[in-house]
């Protein structure tokens, strides 16, 4: 097989064919070749590999059909030719006799025929098949609750027929059941949807999605019975009707379901998406749902519900679409929807909403889309709504709103078919729409003249303040400041950014994304909307102690600013998420740098590496009135830019002394230990210099001098060890020496 350097991705892509001897090598365990380029199809000789446990093959261009060799592979443990889209022919009965088998991974391919009906009976390991995406036809094997130990069934967007068997209870490892987007039926002559009834017993029950089948019938009482920890139950599109009954916390949208919409949704503790939309169901909303803060998604427009929209609505912290439209909702819009700081689509448009629109939304972050139309609406549009960075679109056409259209944020591009039917409305950017009355002189120059009374006083006493306090500033940075303070660039202003926000920059924190895993959190790669690339640090709310060291870090970070620390640009706070966004740091960290074979730092990069980290501590400790002791420098805290200049980060455990003198010495924990004299070198790591360099006694003297300095730093008396202040200045004076060299 040859190789290509992938100029797109920046890694090298296997490509060519798997080689048809390939079956020689009697040892192999394992043959993964995910993601490449691989083309041609599956060689037989893979049958012969007795030892094989692991063929994953995803995400290439493999075509023909899977030889029945493989069914002799009596240790294979997972099979995976996910989404390479052309491998065709029947699914093997010989594959499904392996008993082994603990992952068959086969969706997002063109395979065809039926699931052999032995599925089940001789697979006790199976815990993940994926057979989703295909053209497979026939029914569902009853033997498939033979395996046990099944945790996801995937069998979605194929031509199964029949009906969902009423033994999928069995399978109480079952966490997720992905039916959705076949022929599947109710049985004959029965209304209720009686698999529901056995589904109970699978407490770990995550997703259910059956939609986009003809199941027609009813839902029984017992679906109520469903596991609590149930995230998505999808039944859209399925032929649904009767009640929703007043057991269950589960949802459908476009079915003809009637009546009231049960309190008892709000008891699903994982529930995160509510679809209930064109339905026929009726009564107020259920207030539990408002205290929901798991919910993202909330959509039961197209009915007949009625009343007033609670407002401890603001309990949705999290969610990111509400809408409310084609109801009969009425009263006044809570004021508490401003506290919806994630959402991005709000729409409570086609109801009987009245009063004004709530000053609050202007504290609606993150929200793209506003859609206020066809109610009673009265009052001004707010002005503080042009602030809204992210807001694309808003509708409000066809209420009694009145005065002038602002001017600014979305409104610059909005069209009169956003304000039509209000016909107090004014304003001279929107086409057709009446230009606003300009006010009486008489009453402006009255108004102008109060004016400057009030606020001329005001501004000049301001500007006489801020003069003093700039003056004063002024003075003590020059007192103040060392000189590797002034090299560091003027930190932007950010504004606290938004859960969506992060959301975006990351992809929905996407794997791709993620940088490193620590023990208080995760970091991952984003781009800001203005194009900034950053690293965000997402802290884990499950440990208890990550709220106390944000708000430490968070203390630490406005005391602190160096070239040799790393910039926080800004911060996102919330009930159910703590983050930093921090400046990106492309060579990663020291850690990688010293412990990863295919990196190497020579003799003169780990001196100047540890320089930088020295005159960092030095700062820390006496580059301003309050010394910080940092409490956990490591090399995963030592992090490098572009230039390979080293940012010392994680200030979560640091300690801020009040004075100077209280500052906390720890003990350094070590065992003690001996060198041989004229052995040092014998200890060295190889790759400190390259195979042009030479080993001189010069650059021995260095080495020695850099193990004397870190012995004076962890003598067994804290009173005994040198300050920074010295390790900075002996640490120059050993990179000069060895610059001579």
């Amino acid at each position: 097989m040859n190789m290509l350097e992938d100029s797109q991705d920046s890694f090298t892509k296997i490509t060519g064919q798997i080689p048809r001897n390939i079956g020689c090598l009697a040892k192999l365990v394992g043959f993964l070749i995910g993601a490449n380029a691989i083309t041609g199809t599956i060689p037989a000789s893979l049958g012969n590999i007795s030892n094989l446990q692991y063929l994953d093959c995803p995400n290439s261009s493999i075509v023909g059909q899977i030889p029945p060799e493989l069914g002799k592979l009596s240790n294979l443990r997972e099979l995976n030719f996910f989404q390479n889209y052309n491998l065709i022919g029947q699914i093997l009965e010989a594959i499904f006799n392996i008993s082994s088998l603990e992952m068959i991974g086969l969706s997002f391919n063109s395979l065809s025929g039926r699931i052999p009906a032995i599925t089940g009976l001789h697979l006790p390991n199976l815990r993940q098949p994926f057979l989703g995406e295909n053209q497979i036809k026939g029914e569902i094997p009853l033997f498939i609750t033979n395996a046990s130990k099944l945790e996801i069934l995937g069998l979605e967007n194929n031509f199964l027929t029949g009906t969902i068997p009423t033994n999928l209870g069995n399978l109480r490892e079952l966490q997720e059941l992905h039916l959705q987007s076949n022929q599947l039926t109710n049985e004959p002559r029965e209304h209720e949807l009686r698999f529901f009834n056995s589904l109970g017993n699978c407490r770990m029950l995550r997703y259910l999605i059956v939609g986009l089948n003809p199941l027609n019938g009813i839902l029984p009482d017992t679906i109520g019975n469903l596991s609590s920890t149930l995230k998505i139950f999808e039944i859209a599109l399925a032929h649904i009707s009767g009640f929703i009954p007043t057991s269950t916390g589960n949802i459908s949208e476009d079915n003809e379901l009637y009546g009231l919409i049960p309190e008892c949704l709000g008891n699903l503790s994982m529930l995160q998406d509510i679809f209930l939309s064109s339905n026929k169901l009726s009564s107020k909303f259920p207030s539990s749902l408002c205290k929901k803060s798991s919910i993202l998604h909330l959509d039961v427009s197209q009915n007949s519900i009625e009343g007033e929209v609670p407002q401890y609505i603001g309990g949705l912290k999290a969610i990111i679409e509400l809408c409310l439209s084609s109801n009969h909702f009425s009263g006044k819009i809570p004021s508490k929807c401003g506290d919806l700081q994630n959402l991005i689509s709000l729409d409570l448009s086609n109801n009987s909403f009245s009063g004004s629109i709530p000053l609050s939304f202007a504290n609606l972050i993150s929200l793209e889309e506003l859609d206020l139309s066809l109610n009673a609406l009265s009052g001004n549009i707010p002005k503080s709504l042009e602030k809204l960075l992210y807001l694309k679109a808003i509708n409000v056409s066809f209420n009694n709103l009145e005065g002038e259209i602002p001017g600014g944020g979305v409104f610059a591009n909005s069209t009169l078919q956003s304000f039509l039917g209000n016909k107090g409305l004014c304003g001279m950017h929107i086409l057709e729409v009446p230009a606003c009355a300009i006010t009486n002189r008489g009453q402006q120059s009255k108004s102008k003249e109060l004016v400057l009374k009030v606020v001329t006083p005001v501004v000049i006493s301001s500007f006489i303040i801020f003069l003093l306090v700039s003056i004063w500033l002024m003075k003590r940075q020059k007192k103040g400041k060392s000189k590797d303070v002034e090299k560091v660039p003027e930190i932007r202003t950010y504004q606290l950014v938004s859960y969506h926000e992060i959301q975006r920059a990351t992809n929905n924190f996407d794997g791709s994304n993620l940088i490193g895993v620590g023990g208080s959190g995760s970091v991952y790669k984003g781009t800001l909307s203005n194009g900034i690339v950053v690293a965000i640090k997402v802290l884990d709310l499950e440990n208890d102690k990550v709220c106390e060291r944000f708000d430490t870090e968070c203390e630490v970070m406005r005391n602190v600013r160096h070239r040799n620390l790393v910039l926080v640009v800004t911060t996102c706070s919330s009930d159910y998420i703590r983050a930093f966004v921090l400046q990106y740091m492309p060579n990663g960290s020291l850690e990688n740098w010293l412990y990863k074979e295919e990196l190497h730092l020579n003799l003169l990069e780990r001196l100047t590496i540890m320089l930088d980290v020295a005159v960092a501590i030095e700062y820390l400790h006496h580059g301003h009135e309050t010394p910080i002791v940092h409490c956990d420098l490591k090399p995963a805290n030592v992090l490098l830019d572009e230039d390979m200049v080293a940012h010392v980060g994680d200030f979560g455990i640091s300690k801020i002394s009040a004075v100077s003198k209280s500052m906390a010495h720890t003990e350094t924990l070590g065992t003690l230990g001996y060198i041989a004299p004229g052995t040092m070198m014998d200890f060295m790591d190889a790759n400190l210099f390259s195979e042009e360099e030479q080993i001189t006694s010069k650059s021995e003297i260095c080495i020695a001098s850099m193990i004397e300095l870190a012995l004076d730093c962890t003598k067994e008396m804290p009173e005994s060890r040198i300050t920074m202040k010295d390790v900075v200045k002996r640490l120059n004076r050993i990179k000069n020496t060895f610059l001579e060299v």
